[in-house]
């Protein structure tokens, strides 16, 4: 934990409005990010990010100064994100299936798309998808660690990933092909 980090939390913790918007101001782009990778908009992102800041101002006590407090930070993000996806109307649907689809044997070059249309794509998602996606291959979380998060089986875990990645190589096998053509 850096100095500043460290004199922002103890204003925080002091009730200073100025510390807990320099905290928010410092960490609220970033956090934004990985919140819109769980919406499936930018409204219910933005959503995500304010409830997630609400439990980071509730919850500074509980930081105990070790490791990374962007870290920290993050990891409050994606479990509210979770909690509010695993809400009835945001229900994450999954499906036990003792096969897994085959990995996808043809990869696009990601680096010729834009970021944005990917990310889009990725919003496309079913809610399920989307989560176990964003876990295991933005967050880098195992199969076990997610399971547990998303209270699955790990081969659930699995099969939602490989379903994730079949489904994002189909939408971005067009717009990957319409590149190669120019």
């Amino acid at each position: 934990m850096t100095e500043l980090e460290r004199n922002i939390v103890q204003g925080c913790l002091r009730g200073d409005k100025s510390s807990q918007k320099q905290l928010y101001n410092q960490y609220s782009q970033k956090m934004y990010s990985v919140c819109l990778r769980y919406s499936q908009n930018t409204d219910q992102a933005k959503d995500f990010l304010q409830e997630g800041f609400i439990r980071v101002f509730q919850n500074l006590t509980s930081f105990k100064g070790e490791g990374s407090f962007e870290g920290w930070i993050r990891r409050i993000m994606i479990n509210g994100c979770l909690e509010a996806l695993r809400k009835p109307e945001n229900r994450l649907f999954y499906e036990d299936v003792e096969t897994i689809d085959a990995e996808m044997s043809y990869t696009p070059d990601m680096r010729k798309l834009d970021v944005q249309y990917i990310l889009r794509k990725i919003q496309e998602l079913a809610p399920g998808y989307r989560a176990v996606f964003n876990l295991y291959v933005l967050e880098g979380y195992q199969h076990q660690e997610i399971a547990e998060m998303l209270d699955i089986s790990e081969s659930t875990s699995k099969s939602q990933l490989s379903r994730a990645r079949k489904l994002l190589q189909e939408m971005l096998s067009g717009e990957f092909s319409n590149i190669h053509e120019q």
